[in-house]
């Protein structure tokens, strides 16, 4: 699914309310996963803020190694995920096992915040990972458990 603009715009202010002024950004390679991408650097480059990068990765493959590595050593203030769910499952098992990524500091579409696709990678191995649904609304994974609405006033 492509993101919307109420989440594009939810996405901006959770990146505002962490006083970040650089993002990454990072999708699959579907139709819906590039425009969602092209939707969020729009939106925050209107905003005032920077892109450092967009990183896609493939929905299949044999390492997403390499895609992960580009991605985590961009290093900026936030990093921005969508989906599609197996290409991000695996993108994201990748960064926790090879980079310095950390879900705390990442934010996410609705596309990955559906609990099916963020138990492909285990809410253990995702405390902190916040993002916006298509309505604009927030999701937050922490103590181990997905949370809709989010309380990410006072995390984010």
């Amino acid at each position: 699914m492509t993101a919307t603009d109420a989440e594009a715009e939810a996405l901006v202010r959770l990146v505002r309310r962490r006083r970040a002024q650089t993002i990454a950004i990072g999708s699959g390679r579907t139709p819906h996963a590039l425009e969602s991408a092209r939707l969020i650097e729009a939106a925050w480059e209107r905003a005032g803020g920077t892109t450092l990068a967009t990183i896609t990765w493939p929905e299949t493959g044999a390492s997403w190694l390499r895609h992960a590595s580009r991605f985590a050593a961009v290093e900026p203030d936030v990093w921005v995920m969508a989906g599609p769910a197996t290409g991000w499952a695996q993108m994201t098992r990748r960064l926790l096992w090879s980079t310095s990524w950390r879900p705390e500091r990442t934010l996410a579409t609705a596309a990955v915040g559906d609990p099916r696709t963020l138990a492909l990678v285990g809410l253990i191995n995702l405390n902190g990972l916040v993002g916006a649904t298509a309505h604009g609304t927030t999701w937050l994974v922490d103590d181990d458990t997905f949370q809709y609405p989010a309380r990410t006033q006072e995390r984010s």
